[in-house]
């Protein structure tokens, strides 16, 4: 059973390791050619067909490149695509996905208080949400609202909100945001399987063929591209969320969800524009920190918002005096089956992340991660699987803040 444990450790790393490697390669692509795309000079020189040229110096070397807007008069004989990159982080990223949540589901995919359902139909609806984002978001594209990008935009982000939440409502919070993460990653990788390679593919074949491409082929490719562009930054907040708890697990999490597609959307719209015009919309960072610090305060929303009462007061009503035992307590009755020397949890063979709870002194060593992981929000324990209720999470917060 060790080596077993130890094996499926590993396992995850590797695939961690490797989703984050394919990534950056698709992500560095993705932003290199915006940035080129955008950069490109245009002047009455060009030859025919090009739409812009840009010089670049790089690694002690001039490089000078020049796009098409359609395709060159004759096909070259050497032809880089730009596609593996995405198809490995895709492929990566779900074996992951299927190694932490899908073999740990009882911890870190369902969450019985949130949704009472059994392992297979939570994996089920998975798999099934991931699929049919991409459905929806493809018909979206295909439609009338597709030749009208703002409007496309505004429905798509309608689409994102609602899956925020909807996620929510089915998985624990580490999930949802994982699964939100997914959803749009889904899209962003079947954008480049499905449309933009086979267009590009079409516009190949014409020229062999020595027939003229049609160019609705490359501005597809282009509006589907630059929507990947957008998403990108969002998607590595929520695919990181899972080691900051105060974003995943608690009140509003799928409002600061929705919140971090605005701020990645403003991000880029600044580096887009900069590249594009030589402007810099400062504006963009002023407005993205005003959303962060608005994501910041929802993680820790006041009572005025929820209908609940302040937690510090009701725990200090229950609490009276001596509250370290009634902490320690808790915390020995709620994390310490897997915090241990020992742990007792089926399947948990070594305390997570070498952190022990199960004396009075580890208690005390690790009140701020308790305070955070426990107290401010729910991401401990994994879908409350040992039950913490809601006056034990307020215990820990007047704890910690009392001090």
């Amino acid at each position: 059973m060790y080596d077993f444990a130890i094996f499926w450790d590993w396992l995850s790393f590797a695939a961690r390791w490797l989703h984050v490697i394919t990534a950056i390669a698709w992500i560095g692509s993705s932003f290199y050619f915006i940035a080129l795309d955008l950069g490109l000079r245009r002047h009455g020189q060009l030859p025919p067909g090009v739409n812009g040229e840009e010089w670049q110096v790089h690694g002690g070397g001039f490089y000078h490149i020049q796009k098409y807007m359609v395709a060159p008069p004759n096909m070259p004989e050497h032809l880089i695509w730009f596609k593996w990159e995405s198809y490995a982080t895709w492929l990566s990223g779900f074996f992951l996905l299927a190694i932490v949540y899908y073999a740990g589901a009882d911890l870190y995919l369902i969450d019985r208080n949130v949704l009472d359902i059994s392992v297979p139909v939570a994996i089920l609806i998975s798999v099934a949400s991931l699929a049919v984002g991409w459905l929806i978001y493809d018909l979206l594209c295909k439609s009338p609202l597709g030749n009208n990008d703002t409007a496309l935009m505004l429905i798509l982000y309608g689409v994102l909100v609602a899956m925020a939440w909807g996620y929510t409502q089915l998985f624990t919070g580490r999930a949802a945001f994982l699964h939100l993460g997914a959803f749009t990653a889904t899209i962003m990788s079947a954008n480049v399987f499905l449309i933009i390679i086979p267009n590009q593919k079409i516009v190949v074949a014409d020229l062999k063929a020595g027939r003229a491409p049609d160019p609705k082929y490359g501005k597809i490719a282009k509006q589907r591209s630059t929507h990947n562009n957008y998403l990108t930054l969002p998607v590595i907040f929520l695919m990181l969320s899972n080691h900051y708890p105060l974003a995943y697990a608690t009140e509003f999490n799928w409002v600061i969800a929705s919140l971090v597609f605005i701020i990645g959307v403003l991000i880029r719209h600044y580096f887009n524009t900069m590249h594009a015009t030589g402007a810099k919309p400062h504006w963009t960072w002023g407005a993205a920190t005003v959303l962060f610090i608005v994501i910041m305060w929802l993680s820790t929303v006041p009572a005025a918002l929820t209908g609940e009462p302040r937690a510090s007061a009701r725990a200090e009503t229950l609490m009276a005096s001596g509250h370290f035992d009634a902490v320690r307590d808790t915390v020995m009755g709620r994390c310490a089956m897997c915090h241990a020397a020992e742990p007792g949890w089926e399947g948990v063979y070594f305390a997570p992340k070498g952190v022990l709870l199960d004396g009075e002194t580890q208690i005390a060593e690790h009140a701020r991660e308790i305070y955070l992981q426990a107290g401010r929000s729910h991401a401990m324990p994994p879908g409350n699987v040992s039950g913490m209720t809601e006056d034990e999470r307020r215990l820990l917060v007047v704890w910690f803040e009392g001090r």
